[in-house]
């Protein structure tokens, strides 16, 4: 399951693998829109969220790590948005991947500056989406290549080695890490000295 975190629309998109082919299930958008009130949005997508996963049962989630802009406001809600999604499948102990948006655009399209609609036309064109299933809002592409490219990561071990690296969150599961010296050791790309 792929997740696009957003406090005014959310989307989401889920594939399934079978070998080493992928196909779209599911794709569609959580619309927050009408909710005036911040936290009931974020109760929301919670409950959303949470019936998505009940509905198709996903094995693990990608989401798509905010992107470090300028509004400082805008930052903190979208991290609100995405902790609330992130703990709907840590409430289902779904192991959570997160990638950034350059990752995510870079293993669909092999440019990690590509629009939103370039996106959408690859996956269209990778998962064999018909055009008239394609989706109003690009949400939910960006949150099927999400989904896809992890798909990609764990497919490929090539990616897994990239500078580009996932961070990944296991849930339900014991870290490898014994003390806060082997967190630093393991993960030099998530601290800085």
């Amino acid at each position: 399951m792929g997740i696009d975190p957003g406090t005014n629309v959310m989307g989401y998109g889920i594939i399934k693998v079978t070998g080493n082919k992928a196909e779209m299930i599911a794709m569609g958008i959580i619309d927050l829109r009408k909710e005036g009130d911040m936290y009931l949005r974020l109760g929301k997508i919670f409950q959303r969220v949470t019936g998505i996963i009940d509905s198709f049962l996903p094995d693990e989630v990608a989401i798509e790590s905010p992107f470090f802009g300028k509004n400082v406001q805008s930052m903190l809600k979208l991290g609100r948005a995405q902790g609330v999604a992130m703990a709907a499948a840590i409430n289902h102990s779904i192991p959570i991947t997160e990638y950034a948006p350059l990752k995510i655009k870079m293993a669909i399209t092999g440019n990690g500056s590509s629009s939103k609609e370039q996106v959408a036309y690859m996956l269209q064109n990778l998962l064999n989406i018909n055009k008239e299933d394609m989706p109003k809002f690009l949400d939910a592409t960006d949150a099927l290549g999400a989904a896809y490219c992890h798909f990609i990561q764990i497919s490929n071990p090539i990616y897994e080695n990239s500078n580009t690296k996932a961070t990944k969150l296991k849930t339900g599961r014991k870290s490898s890490s014994k003390s806060w010296a082997d967190f630093v050791d393991n993960n030099p790309d998530r601290v800085s000295k």
